[in-house]
C-alpha cells in the first residue's frame, strides 16, 4: 500500500493504478465534482468540449447490474453470472463519460480522443487524492438499454466509459516496455 499519496505530477503518472478491488467507503461527491472539474481542461480541437460526464445513484447502478446480470446469465452461465453480479455490487462509486456525435468522421475521432484526455485527468486527480479508478469499457455499455437507463441517447453521444472509483483495497503492480521498444527516432 502507498504509505503517501503523490503530489507531483510524474509520480502521478508513474503511481497511478488501474483498481480492481475497493473498500467500501464512499467517496465525497465533492470530491468528484472537483475531478471532474478539473478532468474539463482536457485539450479539445476548437474547444468543443465534447464530454458528459453522469454519476450514477444506486437505483441506475442496480440496473445496469441486473441488465449484465441477465446477458451473462444467458452466454457464460450462472456462475460467471453470479461472480460478476456480486463483483459489480461491491463497486463503491460510479461515473458514465460521453463524447459528443456529430456525424463527421475525423471531429468524431477527435472528440473522442479528447475525452479520454479529459479520462486521464479525472484519474490523475482522483489518484493524488488517493482514490483509484478502473475504466471499463465492455459491450453492455454499447447498448440502448444502457444508455436508457444512465440518460443519454445514443445517436447524440457516444459512451466512452463507465468509471468504477473508490479508496482502493489493493493496488497492483505493473511494468512498461522499456523506451527502446517504443521510441523510434527517424
Amino acid at each position: 500500500m502507498i504509505s503517501e499519496w503523490p503530489q507531483s505530477l510524474e509520480s502521478a503518472i508513474l503511481g497511478r493504478r488501474t483498481i480492481h478491488s475497493f473498500k467500501t467507503a464512499k467517496v465525497s461527491d465533492d470530491l468528484i465534482e472537483r475531478a471532474i472539474d478539473v478532468a474539463c481542461w482536457a485539450p479539445n480541437h476548437f474547444l468543443t468540449e465534447p464530454w458528459k460526464y453522469y454519476l450514477l445513484s444506486d437505483g441506475p447502478k442496480a440496473q445496469i447490474i441486473e441488465m449484465n446480470y441477465k446477458k451473462n446469465l444467458t452466454n457464460k452461465g450462472a456462475r460467471f453470472a453470479e461472480v460478476k453480479k456480486n463483483r459489480w455490487q461491491t463497486v463503491p462509486g460510479w461515473l458514465v463519460i460521453t463524447s459528443k456525435r456529430s456525424g463527421i468522421k475525423k471531429e468524431e475521432q477527435e472528440n473522442y480522443a479528447a475525452c479520454c484526455c479529459a479520462a486521464q485527468n479525472l484519474m490523475l486527480y482522483l489518484w493524488t487524492k488517493g482514490v483509484g479508478v478502473k475504466w471499463t469499457t465492455g459491450d453492455i455499455i454499447e447498448t440502448s438499454s444502457f444508455a436508457n437507463i444512465v440518460g443519454f441517447t445514443t445517436s447524440t453521444e457516444k459512451p466512452v466509459g463507465m468509471f468504477w472509483y473508490g479508496y482502493p483495497e489493493t493496488i497492483g503492480k505493473q511494468i512498461r516496455q522499456p523506451l527502446k521498444n517504443v521510441l523510434f527516432r527517424v
